[in-house]
């Protein structure tokens, strides 16, 4: 670290810096909901005619500014935007390289660091529950940094691995996109009239979560996270709650399981992430008779039906019961109609789950590498 210096951190990164945007002109905009804490990149969800809200540029990354969405990771590169320029929610805090001083990809690293997220955190304004980062509390930190080829190099390396966990990402996307145009196909505009017809719990298990609070872990090694909705939706995180590992197994969410979550916000999704608890309000779906695929595709066929019920709820967390699950009908081929469904749908499954795994380990292994070289313990060859 011979060569790195210290600076202020908003005299090394240009903090919301100025964009010229028209007024009565569409552009690109990104809300809060389109940044994944578990992805490098942003990309907007819609065009609006401008007004209020943040400003940026193409590659410039957006730092959610407000709780919870800071301690969820809501930081990201913002990416594809309709020449080059947009805006977004006013919750974003933006940050952008400085010329010959700070390299703009180096920057999106340093803002995922954990120094940089315990810094914001801490320095958080306001009312409970509202709290936001003030742009002005970046003028207190001051930080050791690398000169800008080293940066450049730093980026490139841990580059290598987002850009790796984007196509496997996409994917996945596509392997999904393409069961869900198979299964519309076969099972909802053009099913054989002599399938049978039985309820979506007739074909697959719905087994509820625990209580975790009533099982604390009893140290620091006989312990595992506690898959909430949280959880579900930004994977597990320093922040999750764990309880203790002596459940019984079927409570044991592993790699690949179907998870179900039937209150607050309806999810169906595939697990990827290391072995959790169940938590209540979550399903874990599986069957003894029918192979992952059939159940997902059913549950996701019906999930927007399941999600009006539960909007429906005078509550402020609505839910669906089992008896919603009960009226969700299902079609089922004959024994050997199913086979080659199973021939055809098998091999997308396990690739998604090989995929999430690979997922898994180039994620670790950048989240490994990024404190050590963020703080020069490993340095680039560059």
């Amino acid at each position: 670290m011979n060569n790195w210096e210290e600076y202020i951190f908003s005299d090394f990164v240009s903090i919301n810096p100025s964009v010229n945007l028209s007024k009565n002109i569409k552009y690109s905009f990104v809300e809060m909901k389109d940044l994944d804490s578990n992805s490098k990149f942003c990309h907007p969800s819609t065009v609006r005619l401008l007004c209020g809200g943040s400003r940026f540029e193409e590659g410039d990354t957006l730092f959610a500014r407000i709780t919870p969405c800071l301690e969820n990771g809501k930081i990201c590169q913002v990416k594809n935007l309709i020449n080059r320029v947009g805006f977004g929610s006013t919750e974003f805090l933006v940050f952008r390289g400085i010329n010959n001083i700070s390299c703009t990809d180096f920057i999106y690293y340093l803002a995922r660091s954990s120094d940089i997220r315990s810094f914001a955190t801490s320095h958080m304004e306001g009312t409970s529950g509202r709290q936001r980062v003030p742009k002005e509390c970046f003028d207190d930190l001051k930080l050791y940094l690398p000169p800008f080829q080293e940066q450049k190099a730093i980026a490139s390396v841990l580059s290598s691995l987002d850009d790796k966990i984007d196509l496997l990402h996409r994917q996945n996307k596509t392997l999904e996109a393409m069961a869900d145009t198979i299964f519309r196909y076969y099972f909802i505009e053009n099913p054989n009239p002599d399938w049978q017809q039985k309820s979506l719990t007739s074909v697959a298990h719905f087994l509820n979560g625990l209580a975790c609070q009533k099982f604390p872990p009893k140290n620091n090694y006989d312990k595992l996270p506690v898959l909430k909705i949280k959880e579900l939706n930004n994977g597990i995180k320093n922040d999750s709650d764990y309880a203790s590992n002596s459940v019984n197994d079927i409570y044991i969410v592993k790699n690949g399981d179907i998870i179900f979550s039937w209150s607050g916000s309806l999810i169906i999704k595939i697990w990827f992430g290391e072995n959790c608890i169940l938590n209540q309000h979550l399903y874990k779906v599986t069957s003894l008779f029918y192979h992952p695929w059939f159940y997902f595709q059913w549950c996701k066929y019906y999930l927007q039906d399941f999600i009006a019920i539960a909007d429906s709820k005078a509550t402020t967390m609505g839910h669906i019961k089992r008896s919603d699950l009960d009226k969700a009908q299902v079609i089922i081929p004959d024994t050997n109609t199913l086979k080659l469904f199973n021939s055809f749908f098998d091999p997308l499954i396990d690739r998604i789950i090989m995929n999430n795994k690979q997922i898994n380990y180039l994620s670790y292994l950048r989240n490994l590498l990024l404190p050590k070289l963020m703080l020069g313990e490993v340095r680039v060859v560059f």
